[in-house]
């Protein structure tokens, strides 16, 4: 199944966590459709954030507008519920109340991740401060964005992760932070089924973000290149691969029956035909099977 490319004219969106990598792919692809996206994060044109990364929410803005879309970039600091509440409330204020797709992307924990250490080793206060700013902020956006839809009993939720299975990720505050946003997929499913509203988590393949295409000396024009370090960047996807997914979903007359599942963009595209930026296909688990299931082990049956 595929879209029409204006599968969601009329429909609203907030992306929060808007500003790269994954959330700016989905906020782009669903303002392609036809949405009205509000595009939120904490690096704006007025300032970085802690992460002092180039990215603003007006880029992806511009993203939006360049693919035909309507984009409004608000800069917003989710771990803050004034900040979220007043967002929302404009949203509800400028869309006579509507709200259709909300999509949970915010994450900015690389930079507290720690790959090396197990936990008796590690820093409590930046593992706590992941938790922090990988869940919490989702938790909080959903309490203020959530009524809109209830109210309207129409809607989907998408929270993005990395990985759809029980397999451990291999740092335990990332472990804890990317499984709880898959429980929070499951937990508002569960209470949001009763008024006709979906809530899904969704994970990439190996995504080339800003940050992963810095790391490997390639941008996206050559990203091929990539390759040269690390044989298995040849199997990676474009944050426009997930946006499509997402996009797909957000246009499912039948959502409500993929509803507290999680997802992956490896088996979406099946559903749905859509491709990447560039026409392929990228099937992130077929490569695992064939290239690293012996040496890492089974990727893990979906949840």
């Amino acid at each position: 199944m595929t879209n029409d490319a204006r599968s969601l004219l009329g429909k609203v969106a907030l992306v929060a966590g808007g500003t790269r990598g994954g959330g700016r792919g989905i906020a782009t692809e669903l303002g392609a459709a036809g949405a009205t996206v509000y595009v939120t994060g904490r690096s704006s044109t007025s300032g970085r954030s802690d992460l002092d990364r180039p990215e603003t929410i007006e880029e992806t803005a511009e993203r939006i507008t360049a693919a035909g879309g309507t984009a409004i970039p608000v800069r917003t600091d989710h771990s803050r519920p004034d900040e979220v509440r007043v967002l929302v409330d404009r949203i509800a204020a400028e869309q006579s109340g509507r709200l259709d797709i909300l999509v949970n992307s915010v994450w900015g924990g690389d930079p507290l991740t720690d790959w090396e250490h197990p936990l008796w080793e590690q820093d409590l206060d930046t593992g706590l401060r992941l938790l922090r700013q990988a869940v919490e902020t989702h938790v909080i956006t959903s309490r203020y964005a959530l009524p809109l839809m209830v109210a309207r009993k129409s809607g989907l939720v998408v929270e993005v992760t990395d990985g759809n299975t029980a397999r451990y990720r291999g740092s335990l505050f990332y472990d804890l932070a990317k499984s709880a946003v898959i429980r929070l997929a499951v937990a508002q499913a569960a209470e949001l089924k009763a008024h006709d509203i979906a809530a899904v988590a969704i994970t990439p393949g190996f995504l080339r973000s800003e940050a992963m295409l810095e790391g490997f000396g390639v941008t996206e024009a050559n990203w091929r290149d990539g390759a040269a370090k690390d044989p298995h960047f040849a199997h990676s996807e474009s944050p426009a691969y997930l946006g499509r997914a997402v996009a797909s979903l957000a246009a499912d007359p039948d959502i409500m029956a993929k509803s507290g599942r999680a997802l992956a963009t490896w088996g979406l595209y099946k559903e749905y035909g859509f491709t990447d930026a560039d026409g392929t296909q990228p099937d992130w688990l077929a490569h695992w099977d064939q290239a690293l299931e012996e040496e890492y082990g089974p990727l893990g049956d979906p949840l």
